[in-house]
């Protein structure tokens, strides 16, 4: 029944998916910026929209095919994240003044493979939605980490 209803769900459920997963990656980077962390609000989102788009849309891509044990497609995505992630890292510098810089682009660099991937398997509504969500927090992020640096609890 959860497999039909994410091979049919179109929009409305690449939506309520993507947007949860917007709003988990929002709470957790949330608490991370109210404590000083240096992981914070954008990019615990952008890795939360990341990993519900790419993971929504191999189970799709499985399903389609009527392959039920997605063994194949999880390998590929598994070895392409990993690869990724080494990338990702490549950016995150640590500065003698106990600051981190970089995290948002690792985050950045991860969630362009996995939409990379999500287009490759022509899942156009999770492409779209993640894509316009990720869009948003870079906007409205930057400015709200700054309200919250200034206003701390």
């Amino acid at each position: 029944m959860v497999e039909a209803a994410l091979l049919e769900g179109g929009w409305l459920d690449a939506l309520r998916r993507l947007g949860a997963a917007t709003a988990v990656g929002a709470i957790i980077g949330l608490d991370r910026e109210l404590h000083g962390k240096p992981l914070g609000l954008r990019t615990l989102t952008v890795v939360s929209i990341a990993s519900c788009a790419l993971t929504v849309a191999a189970v799709r891509y499985d399903l389609a095919l009527g392959d039920e044990s997605h063994e194949t497609v999880g390998r590929a995505i598994q070895g392409l994240m990993a690869g990724i992630g080494f990338l990702g890292g490549g950016v995150i510098l640590h500065t003698r003044e106990d600051r981190v810089h970089g995290l948002t682009t690792a985050a950045l660099v991860w969630l362009t493979a996995a939409l990379g991937v999500v287009c490759g398997l022509a899942a156009w509504p999770i492409v779209a939605i993640a894509l316009l969500l990720a869009l948003v927090m870079l906007v409205i992020g930057g400015p709200l980490e700054r309200l919250l640096a200034r206003h701390p609890p």
